[in-house]
C-alpha cells in the first residue's frame, strides 16, 4: 500500500500528492485504517426514547455497510452492538422502536439486550456452547448530552474531543437543541470524500468563492486552533451579524463571534451558532462521489434566519461548485502536490498529516 509523509513544519510541508485522491488502493485502505478505527456520530436519544427500544442502522452504508444496533436495556443503559446474528448470520433487529425481545427471526436464537447469549431451540446437544463469540459483538458508544457516538476499533478516546468542545460551547443547554428533519438534507458532491475536508479546513478561500458570507465574518481575525483529532476555526462577526452572548467566565468572553467550527477527524463537523448547531457528516461513496449530511438542531428560532442561517445552503453549494473543480485537477498528469499557507491552511495540514499518519 502507498506511504505518504507531510512535514511536520508546514512551512516546508506540502500536501498529500495527487495520487492520494485517485488510487483505488488508498481509498480502500482509508476505509480499513482511519474510518474503522475512528468515531462515528450516530444520532441522538431521540433514536432510544423508551426502555428496550432498538434502532438498527448501517454504518457508513456503501462503504463500511457494518450492520449495528442500538439498544437502551431495562436499566436505561445504551448499548451498541453487531446487528448480526451469531448463528448463521441474518439481521437481528429488523426495525426501529420496542421489542420484546431480540430474537433472530431466521432460527429464533435470542439474545439479553445488552447483547449477551440467551437461548436458542435444538441446541441442547451442541458440545462447548454458548461460548463468548455467541455474544452479539460489542462496540464502543459514548454520549455527549443528547448525541451519540459509536467507535469499531476506535484508536483514540474521544473524551479528549468532547472535552474540547464543551470548553467553548460547554455554556450552550445543548440538550434543549432539538433536531429539525424539515431544515436538515443531503447533498451528493461529485469528488473524493477527502477534498471536501480540504476544503472545509480553511477560511482562506472565504474571500474569494463566499462573497456574502465574507461579509458576515473578519477575515482578518479568523482563526484556527488544532488539537490532537480535532481542530476549531473560529469565525468572528463583522459589525450587525449575530453573535454569541458568552458568559462571563468563558475563554473567549468579550469577542464578537459569530461561529465556532470544529472538525473531528476524519469527516464530522460542529458548526455552532447562536440559533443552534449545524452537524455535517462526509460520507464516502466511492473516489467520485461524496454524500454530505446536513443536520439541524436548532436552540433559538429566531436567530436561525439571520443572515449566516440563510446563507447555508447557497455556501454548500458554492464549496461543492469549487471542490468539485478540484478533484477534476487532480487528474492532470502535470499536478503532483502543492503547498500549504502557513498562515492560512493549518487545519489542511493538519488533517494530512493525520491522514499519512493512520495510513502508517
Amino acid at each position: 500500500m502507498s506511504r505518504f509523509h507531510i512535514d511536520p513544519d508546514i512551512k516546508k510541508a506540502e500536501t498529500l500528492p495527487a495520487s492520494f485522491y485517485s488510487d483505488q488502493a488508498v481509498f480502500d485502505e482509508l476505509k480499513e485504517k482511519v474510518f474503522r478505527t475512528s468515531w462515528h456520530w450516530v444520532g441522538d436519544f431521540d433514536l432510544l426514547p423508551f426502555s428496550k427500544s432498538a434502532h438498527p442502522f448501517q454504518l457508513l452504508d456503501g462503504y463500511l455497510t457494518e450492520p449495528l444496533v442500538l439498544v437502551r436495556d431495562e436499566q436505561d443503559e445504551i448499548h451498541c452492538m453487531s446487528n448480526v446474528c451469531t448463528h448463521r448470520g441474518h439481521l437481528v433487529v429488523l426495525n426501529s422502536g420496542v421489542q420484546k425481545q431480540l430474537l433472530c427471526m431466521y432460527h429464533g436464537r435470542r439474545f439479553e439486550f445488552n447483547g449477551r447469549y440467551k437461548s436458542m431451540p435444538e441446541f441442547e446437544e451442541a458440545e462447548d456452547f454458548p461460548r463468548p463469540c455467541d455474544n452479539l459483538h460489542p462496540f464502543k458508544v459514548e454520549k455527549w448530552n443528547p448525541f451519540l457516538f459509536v467507535g469499531l476499533e476506535p484508536a483514540f478516546d474521544i473524551s479528549e474531543i468532547i472535552d474540547r468542545m464543551n470548553e467553548r460551547i460547554g455554556f450552550l443547554p445543548l440538550e434543549q437543541f432539538r433536531y429539525r428533519k424539515d431544515l436538515s438534507k443531503d447533498y451528493l458532491a461529485n469528488c473524493h470524500w477527502a477534498l471536501y475536508c480540504d476544503n472545509y479546513l480553511e477560511g482562506f478561500h472565504i474571500p474569494f468563492v463566499h462573497a456574502e458570507l465574507n461579509e458576515l465574518l473578519d477575515y482578518g481575525n479568523y482563526t484556527t486552533e488544532v488539537y490532537d483529532h480535532m481542530n476549531l476555526q473560529i469565525g468572528y462577526a463583522q459589525s450587525g451579524e449575530e453573535i454569541f452572548d458568552l458568559p462571563k467566565d468563558h475563554m473567549d468572553y468579550g469577542s464578537e463571534i459569530a461561529a465556532y467550527y470544529f472538525w473531528v477527524f476524519p469527516n464530522m463537523m460542529f458548526n455552532f451558532y447562536s440559533w443552534g448547531l449545524s452537524i455535517n457528516i462526509v460520507k464516502p461513496i466511492d473516489m467520485e462521489k461524496t454524500k454530505v449530511t446536513f443536520l439541524t438542531y436548532l436552540y433559538d428560532d429566531s436567530k436561525f434566519h439571520s443572515r449566516a442561517g440563510a446563507l447555508m445552503d447557497k455556501v454548500e453549494r458554492e464549496d461543492e461548485f469549487v471542490v468539485e473543480g478540484v478533484h477534476q485537477g487532480l487528474k492532470s498528469k502535470y499536478y503532483k502536490a502543492g503547498r500549504f499557507s502557513p498562515t492560512r491552511e493549518q487545519g489542511v495540514h493538519h488533517f494530512h498529516s493525520l491522514l499519512a499518519k493512520f495510513l502508517g
